[in-house]
């Protein structure tokens, strides 16, 4: 293929490289959403009222009436902020691509990388649908949960440039694998219960956006429980860690999530406590994307694929000697 040529004239990435491309992918996909609840916050969500241009006839924000100045620029910087987003998945992809043609094997290496730039058009196309509907909380919403998904991925990417592709060896029993896939499922459904109480509470983005008509303080009970829930499971494995000697980087991992669960824990209830101020919104979220990028991490380290072999270049064939 002619661009694989071109790609392949680029300089092979070397181990530092490939780890500061895996932790900007893991930094990019988390920081959007952090700065989407800043949007929010603000009361910015419709500073630029339509999609994909700010106002109508304008790709940038121009003076609008009802609309003020700094509204407009803080959801158009928000919407430059995926430009960035879009170039770093770009370079992940090109740096793994570089890694597989030097090391053919590393397939599930490109196929990670290629979901960055996948995700991040996707998440455009829900943010603009988003915006189209006017903020509805249900679209706020699945805008936000459809970012964590490429927050664990960008961490599965950052591992992939660690590891080799051996079929995975589990380092925790089965019933310890179990209790890991349904924390997973728990954290997200935290995730997704601390949407409906961001849809009921005070941050919607816009005055006149639309609320979820349900009471805030028994949705923010839910919240909390499912917390509990996903704390409980995580205790649960630990014992399965002590059960198996788990390996002192596992640990390490594990001790990292409790850290972060109990700091987001903590964190929500005293934003809660404290009418939800602003500032403690965008902190919440900051809370939930280190939580995902730590249980993602503590599932990557709960298996083995064997010593990576691609982080520097491939051995060059000696040249045929000609008479």
């Amino acid at each position: 293929m002619p661009f694989t040529s071109l790609v392949a004239r680029l300089p092979f990435p070397s181990a530092a490289v490939q780890r500061a491309v895996g932790i900007a992918a893991v930094l990019a996909q988390a920081l959007i959403g952090v700065t989407g609840s800043i949007v929010r916050v603000t009361g910015s969500g419709l500073g630029c009222p339509t999609w994909p241009q700010c106002v109508a006839g304008s790709l940038v924000p121009v003076n609008h009436p009802g609309i003020h100045a700094l509204n407009q620029w803080i959801e158009f910087s928000n919407r430059m902020l995926t430009g960035v987003v879009i170039a770093v998945a770009a370079i992940a992809v090109l740096t793994a691509w570089r890694v597989q043609i030097d090391h053919p094997s590393r397939k599930r290496l490109v196929k990670l990388a290629w979901t960055m730039p996948g995700g991040v058009v996707l998440q455009a196309v829900v943010g603009g649908m988003t915006v189209l509907a006017k903020l509805e909380w249900w679209t706020v919403a699945i805008h936000f949960l459809a970012t964590t998904p490429l927050v664990w991925l960008a961490v599965l990417l950052l591992r992939a440039f660690r590891e080799g592709d051996e079929p995975a060896r589990p380092l925790v029993p089965a019933a310890g694998r179990g209790i890991l896939v349904a924390l997973a499922v728990v954290m997200w459904l935290v995730l997704a219960a601390g949407t409906t109480v961001t849809g009921a509470g005070p941050h919607s983005g816009d005055l006149n956006t639309h609320r979820l008509a349900l009471p805030v303080e028994t949705l923010a009970q839910v919240h909390g429980g499912l917390l509990v829930l996903y704390m409980l499971l995580l205790a649960v494995f630990g014992l399965q860690l002590l059960r198996v000697g788990a390996p002192k980087g596992l640990w390490q991992r594990y001790t990292a999530v409790w850290v972060v669960a109990l700091a987001q824990g903590g964190l929500g209830s005293l934003q809660y406590a404290l009418g939800v101020p602003e500032a403690m919104v965008s902190f919440h979220v900051l809370g939930a994307m280190t939580v995902i990028i730590a249980t993602a991490t503590l599932w990557t380290g709960s298996r083995d694929r064997g010593p990576v072999v691609s982080l520097t270049a491939a051995p060059k064939e000696p040249a045929l000697a000609t008479a």
